[in-house]
């Protein structure tokens, strides 16, 4: 047994679901479907019980999970408790950013780190990806858009954000709003594989049961063809309505972005720090404090 299988098996046991835990850890779900049965064979136990609709835990896979993730936790420590054996401290703080977080969140953070000492370092990625840095120690905190659920990971909301669709300005400039079932006949596009944020994937049910069965992702791993892509007529995208970087707003006159006027989407960001290093006592207690209060 290799730490990768445990790994592996906590991923699919958090999601419940082969292709969310693949995508999490940026693999097929062939491979990843082989390790987990290669980890049963070696085991002696059937961990999930499976079909091509759902997975769920076997008594064997739940009694695994705690242990699973106890030893995953103490692996992942390895270099932060090297550290301070040998009483070295961090020379710096690495901050993960998920992509297009609102302005205002930079500008808060911006400021939090400039009242400080320490030395920040931002690290971008896709919210899972930061969350699961943040539960290895390789980042003391980070901003996300939610939700996002990893064990020993906290979670403080600091903003909601209305959402809405970017069109082609061609078709519905001159509008207010504009409805779902306005967009059954246009294709949605999205970025590349691991950019929206899993929330945006709520969204996409919503849109399949308005009747938008016409999908698109680009293979860019960021947002900047989507706006083009849209601009071209036939297709739209989804987008905060003011305040963000780049989820697909527009550049020019070409696209605009318009709340639905049949349901008001928003998106969270949220805070993430292990609640370990925040608690009274831990290595990170006065530094989470002062970024909570720096973003409520």
């Amino acid at each position: 047994m290799e730490v990768f299988h445990l790994r592996y098996f906590t991923a699919v046991a958090e999601h419940l679901s082969f292709s969310r835990a693949a995508r999490e850890l940026h693999m097929a779900v062939s491979p990843l479907s082989r390790r987990v049965r290669d980890l049963e064979r070696e085991l002696g136990v059937r961990l999930f019980e499976r079909d091509s609709h759902s997975v769920a835990l076997t008594s064997a896979g739940a009694a695994l999970l705690p242990l699973a993730r106890e030893a995953l936790a103490r692996f992942d420590d390895i270099p932060w408790r090297l550290r301070q054996e040998l009483g070295e401290q961090p020379r710096v703080v690495h901050v993960g950013v998920a992509p297009a977080l609102h302005s205002s969140l930079r500008d808060r953070l911006r400021e939090f780190e400039s009242a400080r000492s320490a030395e920040f370092r931002r690290w971008p990625g896709g919210s899972l990806d930061l969350a699961g840095q943040v539960r290895r120690r390789e980042l003391e905190l980070a901003l996300v858009h939610l939700p996002v659920h990893v064990e020993g990971v906290e979670v403080r909301e600091v903003l909601r954000e209305p959402v809405g669709a970017v069109l082609p300005a061609a078709e519905f400039a001159g509008r207010d709003a504009v409805s779902l079932a306005e967009l059954s006949d246009h294709v949605f596009v999205r970025p590349g594989a691991g950019m929206n944020p899993t929330y945006f994937e709520q969204l996409e049910v919503r849109l399949a049961a308005a009747g938008v069965h016409r999908w698109t992702t680009l293979n860019a791993r960021d947002y900047s063809g989507t706006a083009e892509f849209v601009a071209n007529g036939g297709a739209f995208a989804i987008s905060m309505l003011e305040g963000g970087e780049s989820l697909g707003r527009p550049r020019d006159a070409a696209v605009v972005v318009l709340p639905f006027a049949d349901f008001d989407p928003a998106l969270s960001t949220g805070l993430i720090f292990r609640a370990d290093r925040a608690a009274e006592g831990g290595d990170l207690h006065e530094l989470i404090s002062e970024a909570l209060a720096a973003f409520s």
